[in-house]
């Protein structure tokens, strides 16, 4: 991770909100010496990622769908040759979103068990398509922590030390996190850090050496830009919340941060 001062794992730069400056804001991470990785969340904005990352060093991708945003079955010949390029870094992001809501102005309601089957099945296939192309998986979790641990903890009977993958914007409590560190698996953290202390407790009781930093870009801005459009370059503040909540120096914090994403994603 030499190449990189700072690296965001998590952030969506395919979206529309960056239509008007995605290549400046990319060209200026890397004038800052900073990487990023862009997800998929169905086949289209797969497409995109790895379009973005073929074009750009210090671009890389993921590939994958979504439990709720992909509305189409996941099917492998689709990714067969996306999968093999080198800067296709993960499957995902993938998993469970129990709580939904239908419309933007509408309250979070629970989805019925059909949907929860398909969302169970799509979850399941990435899994094996992961570790069929020795790949992490990028995992999202909306009031599903039981069952996403309940599916983990068969496939990692099935396939071993060959699952692995980080929960993205890690959302759940010392108990479900034990549970996930048993299993190997890292833990993302993005902007929410920063605003809110809901987190603290099981940050501190996390080892550094499972967190990875993300910005979940465009969205949840950190402090001091909540509010804004979300970029990459604000994960710095995620890096230095991280710092103060391990009461360590931020260059400390860096070095390991940066060292556990290479562990998890091989970004050279």
């Amino acid at each position: 991770m030499d190449n990189y001062k700072y690296f965001d794992t998590h952030a969506h730069l395919d979206m529309s909100q960056y239509d008007d400056d995605r290549e400046e804001l990319i060209q200026n991470l890397q004038k800052e010496d900073m990487g990023v990785i862009t997800i998929g969340v169905d086949k289209k904005s797969s497409f995109e990622a790895v379009n973005l990352a073929n074009k750009y060093e210090n671009v890389f991708a993921t590939i994958g769908f979504h439990p709720t945003d992909a509305g189409e079955e996941f099917n492998e010949k689709d990714f067969e040759e996306l999968v093999k390029n080198p800067k296709v870094v993960g499957i995902g992001e993938c998993g469970l979103e129990f709580l939904i809501k239908h419309g933007k102005n509408a309250e979070l309601t629970q989805i019925d068990a059909d949907e929860k089957e398909r969302q169970i099945e799509l979850f399941k296939k990435q899994i094996d398509f992961a570790v069929k192309n020795d790949l992490p998986i990028i995992v999202h979790c909306r009031d599903a922590h039981k069952e996403i641990i309940e599916i983990l903890e068969s496939k990692k009977q099935e396939f071993g030390d060959k699952l692995r993958g980080v929960i993205h914007f890690f959302s759940g409590g010392i108990e479900e996190a034990q549970k996930y560190l048993d299993l190997g698996f890292y833990f993302s953290f993005g902007g929410v850090l920063t605003f809110t202390h809901d987190y603290d407790e099981v940050v501190q009781f996390l080892p550094l050496n499972r967190i990875l930093p993300e910005t979940d870009a465009p969205f949840v801005a950190p402090e001091p830009y909540r509010g804004k459009r979300n970029e990459p370059k604000y994960v710095i503040e995620v890096y230095k919340k991280l710092s103060e909540l391990k009461d360590m120096d931020l260059e400390e914090i860096r070095v390991i941060l940066n060292r556990n994403i290479q562990d998890l994603f091989k970004v050279i």
